[in-house]
């Protein structure tokens, strides 16, 4: 394996959605090939076909795509092959098992569910790890089960499974990447089942094979799979084939340290797609789920470069990795500070067009949806959004008419002499030939000034009648981007529908 390209492969189960700690898996074996200038595969695992989902592929595939995580030897890369699918290559698998069997590595096994169960259940009894007691196990591999027996259920068509032979009393011994070495006693493993009784092969024969034929350098997966690691290595040695090297990653909890599951939030990648989080930010933040560049590094914020850049299996830590979504939205929000403009005008334009065919606007639709408004919109608000969805929702007056308007900022702010301060003002606004953010608080401020009063008197009342809500960016460069016309519009139907102190 010396001096080979490094190959490396995300291998999901099309049963569902995509989990985010099977992203992190993709995103690792991603970064690493890049890293090392090798090349990044997937497959697709559908060797159990009862779990099986349709349209699950197809979904996987555009989940990664859309986190920036495109496959070698697939069509976007020019390739004529992946994403490979193990139930295409079922006579592989056919081949491989009968020269286990010709090596007496395995043998036919006939016990029904049933008395699989019983065998199961008196074991625990007994305080024993449940093992396959080797019923089938034929005379000349050192069981009991004479062989004429095997050939009499073969010829009557009775069902099988092919189990694997575990050697007795051996050591198995592998140095993973992340933990080191690891080592099982063989009388720990089960005679695992390579193929069940319609033809397919288990995910285990199945792997390994595939491994291998692939010529995959390094298998990097979650530390679920570290149990399976004997059946994997011993299948190796049966064949006589090098092992790729391995590196078992952390796995992923919630804050109390539980393995992250459903019922304490999303696990899906497509929920948080939903949401409205960017691919920048989830690969960001999946990415530090196990890894950091390293001491003294205090970056927190990478681009899907310098994580190829920097990424090592070295710098992934063995201790679980805590789903933090405080994080997650931190790192939104300085992905959204940093966006060029165009970008996300790009990316809100279809929103508001959305939102446009659900609700009536008094404002121009030419002019808020020119890239001119939304711009001067986003340098106003990317400081107070967490997602790009609310430079629509969150700022809906810069496009739509305040509905409501908030009652506690209504009760703190308002006084018995505010709307005739307001109706006062409004010529004041209206004799403003440029209607700037600082011709707007000069005229605020010699306003208020003679009668002995401070800018706020007018600033809140002005914001509430404007936006509906009591905060917000900068009063006057707010309604600098409203425009003359919408704010002066707001403040005098405002001040008809608040017609007494509250």
């Amino acid at each position: 394996m010396a001096g080979q390209r490094v190959r490396t492969r995300f291998a999901p189960s099309p049963t569902g959605y995509l989990h985010v700690g099977g992203l992190r898996t993709a995103l690792y074996n991603y970064l690493f090939a890049k890293r090392m200038n090798g090349d990044f595969i997937i497959r697709i695992e559908d060797t159990d076909q009862s779990r099986k989902v349709e349209g699950a592929q197809r979904n996987l595939i555009r989940t990664l795509e859309w986190a920036g995580i495109i496959p070698d030897e697939s069509p976007e890369h020019g390739g004529n092959f992946g994403p490979y699918v193990q139930s295409e290559r079922l006579s592989i698998y056919a081949g491989y098992c009968r020269q286990l069997l010709e090596d007496r590595n395995a043998y036919y096994c006939f016990s029904t569910p049933e008395e699989l169960e019983e065998n199961r259940q008196l074991q625990l009894k007994q305080g024993l790890q449940p093992k396959y007691n080797r019923k089938w196990l034929p005379e000349e591999m050192g069981g009991s089960m004479p062989s004429s027996e095997i050939r009499k259920k073969m010829e009557s068509g009775e069902p099988y499974v092919i189990r694997m032979k575990v050697p007795d009393y051996v050591s198995v011994w592998f140095e993973d990447i992340i933990r080191g070495p690891i080592e099982f006693d063989s009388s720990t493993i089960d005679d695992q089942v390579l193929m069940k009784s319609d033809g397919f092969p288990t995910y285990h024969f199945a792997s390994v094979i595939d491994d291998h034929l692939m010529e995959f350098t390094h298998i990097i997966r979650g530390e679920e799979w570290l149990s399976s690691m004997p059946k994997h290595l011993l299948l190796y040695e049966f064949f006589g084939w090098e092992p790729p090297k391995f590196a078992h990653l952390p796995l992923l909890l919630n804050p109390d340290r539980s393995k992250l599951s459903k019922r304490q939030g999303d696990v899906a990648v497509e929920d948080y797609i939903r949401k409205g989080y960017s691919s920048e930010a989830i690969v960001n933040f999946v990415a530090l789920l196990g890894w950091n560049e390293g001491e003294g590094s205090e970056k927190e914020v990478f681009s899907m470069q310098e994580l190829i850049d920097r990424f090592s299996l070295e710098r992934v830590g063995k201790a679980g990795a805590v789903f933090n979504v405080d994080k997650l939205n931190w790192l939104e929000k300085q992905y959204i500070k940093e966006r060029p403009a165009e970008k996300l005008v790009r990316s809100i334009k279809p929103i508001l067009l959305a939102e446009l065919e659900n609700r009536q606007t008094l404002l121009s639709v030419e002019t808020i949806t020119s890239d001119e408004y939304l711009t001067k919109v986003i340098e106003l608000m990317r400081e107070r959004v967490g997602f790009e969805h609310e430079f629509v929702t969150f700022s809906s007056y810069f496009f739509f008419e305040p509905e409501s308007y908030d009652e506690e900022g209504l009760k703190k702010r308002w006084a018995a002499e505010t709307n005739d301060l307001l109706r006062e003002f409004v010529p004041q606004m209206e004799s403003l030939d440029v209607f700037s953010a600082e011709n707007i608080e000069a005229a605020l401020k010699e306003f208020v000034a003679p009668k002995g009063l401070k800018a706020a008197a007018l600033i809140h009342p002005l914001r509430l009648l404007t936006s509906g809500v009591s905060f917000g960016p900068s009063l006057y460069h707010m309604l600098e981007v409203l425009g003359k016309e919408t704010v002066i519009r707001r403040v005098l139907h405002g001040i008809e529908k608040i017609t007494v102190p509250v």
